[in-house]
């Protein structure tokens, strides 16, 4: 039977029980509940389950906008952000989607379908679509690593400039032959829609984050963006279907609420589940590298502490959790050649900053940067460049320099030749649900992600540590 939690901000929480359904796919959730999706709905994965609290109701609604055709192409937000894959999409999701809708041909009730459309689902706008095979062929940066297509250009008074992409159709250029100056195909994941009260930037290059404006108007002209662009809506929204999908947005909270080696995250003393979240607070600067922005406390890289708890827990599952957490805070990482942080006069930083996990994500409990701080650190470098992506190379218009990247990340947006290959940290709370990880989807899993940080960094971890930190990872 069903048990209610009351919270302090007055909304019943209702949580599940082995008597529950247990959901592995959106359309089973969509499905087999009429317009409303209780609170609490456990959602499985291959670390164990998760699941999403609304603030707003005692459960979710799913008649809002959010889940509404608004667009031309039968695009819903729900057919890139699914509430089963951590509020973003899953290869695994996408190939089932596929097959089922014979790769968006055909139509179903709730819009997952329409994520392949080729202005952006798919590798090129101009790949061809003909045959259920073509179709495979060209989707198929959604279908193996959940990437949507983003077309941005490179602005006239950028300080750089694109001198080779496809040209001649050499191998190192685009391999789907489609991106130019005018519009670089960048291929990345799509970013959950949930727990967005840690919020410090919206989007992977910030695009959507607007100087002296909250996160809240971010967030409204986001909708509306995305709408125009994704779902190719004639019109704009109003300012009332606005409202509505950010304060839907808003309210969503999500974690891992069990492991299948620990259990219960949030049994003696556990602070893992979404109800957790809720309750942790965050501002914009809360625990920043230069104080504090409210207290003006100095940063401590102790920001993660859901599971001080589990440090003498007889449970070795449990004790393993709380050595992966200890590790996030504490194991030394030698930070060079970030740009961002090591090429920054301003911040005072040497080129080789001693430091840990949590001083690029130092928001308590949620792991992203408590202030908008896009980083380059290294995923973009052509060293780690795979044959299905784009690679572009960039000359400085003043020095010549040349840069080899496969997303040119905020300079897009900036124009800035240092910004090249920067993008935010995303919120780590739901890890678990949502592989693969990094904007590009380059890391399959948590200990591909891991094992990253290790080689590029130069870490060192040990094959236990490593053990223990995907361990603590994947309860968030």
């Amino acid at each position: 039977m069903r048990t209610s939690i009351s919270f302090a901000l007055a909304v019943a929480v209702v949580g599940c029980t082995g008597e529950d359904p247990i959901y592995s796919t959106t359309d089973q959730m969509l499905s087999r509940n009429n317009g409303f999706l209780p609170n609490g709905a456990m959602v499985s994965n291959s670390s164990g389950k998760s699941t999403t609290i609304s603030t707003n109701s005692a459960g979710i609604d799913l008649t809002n906008e959010f889940f509404q055709d608004l667009g031309s192409n039968g695009r819903r937000c729900v057919s890139c952000h699914l509430p089963s894959a951590g509020w973003t999409v899953t290869p695994e999701e996408m190939q089932a989607t596929f097959d089922k809708s014979d790769g968006g041909v055909k139509a179903d009730d709730f819009g997952l379908g329409a994520a392949f459309r080729l202005n952006d689902g798919a590798n090129s706008p101009n790949a061809d679509v003909s045959t259920l095979e073509k179709r495979r062929a060209a989707y198929s940066m959604l279908l193996t690593k959940g990437l949507i297509r983003v077309g941005i250009g490179i602005r006239a008074d950028a300080e750089f400039e694109l001198i080779d992409v496809d040209a001649n159709g050499v191998s190192n250029g685009d391999p789907y032959h489609y991106a130019s100056a005018n519009e670089l195909s960048l291929f990345r994941r799509p970013l959950p829609t949930t727990n967005l009260k840690f919020l410090s930037a919206v989007m992977w290059d910030g695009r959507e984050t607007f100087a002296g404006q909250s996160i809240h108007f971010d967030l409204s002209d986001q909708a509306n963006g995305a709408t125009l662009g994704h779902a190719a809506a004639t019109n704009d929204l109003s300012d009332a279907q606005r409202e509505s999908i950010v304060n839907f947005e808003v309210a969503l909270h999500t974690a891992q609420e069990s492991d299948n080696v620990a259990g219960d995250l949030t049994a003696s003393g556990g602070g893992g589940g979404a109800a957790n979240v809720i309750a942790q607070v965050f501002y914009i600067g809360i625990n920043d590298l230069f104080g504090d922005s409210r207290t003006g406390a100095p940063f401590t890289t102790i920001a993660m502490t859901l599971y001080d708890g589990w440090a003498n827990s007889n449970n070795t599952a449990r004790q393993q959790i709380a050595r992966g957490q200890k590790l996030f805070n504490t194991k030394t990482i030698h930070i060079t050649g970030v740009s961002g942080i090591n090429d920054e006069a301003i911040f005072g930083f040497p080129t080789d900053v001693a430091g840990t996990c949590t001083v690029c994500h130092d928001a308590p409990n949620a792991g992203d940067h408590s202030v908008a701080a896009p980083l380059d650190i290294g995923l973009v470098a052509e060293s780690e460049r795979t044959p299905d992506m784009p690679l572009y190379t960039l000359r400085n218009k003043t020095t010549g320099e040349i840069k080899k990247v496969t997303d040119p990340g905020r300079a897009l947006i900036t124009g800035k030749w240092n910004h090249i290959g920067r993008f935010k940290g995303p919120i780590l709370r739901g890890l678990a649900a949502r592989a693969p990880y990094f904007h590009n989807g380059s890391a399959k899993t948590l200990e591909d992600a891991v094992n990253f940080y290790d080689r590029r960094f130069h870490i060192g971890f040990t094959a236990a540590e490593k053990a223990d930190l995907v361990a603590f990872l994947k309860t968030l």
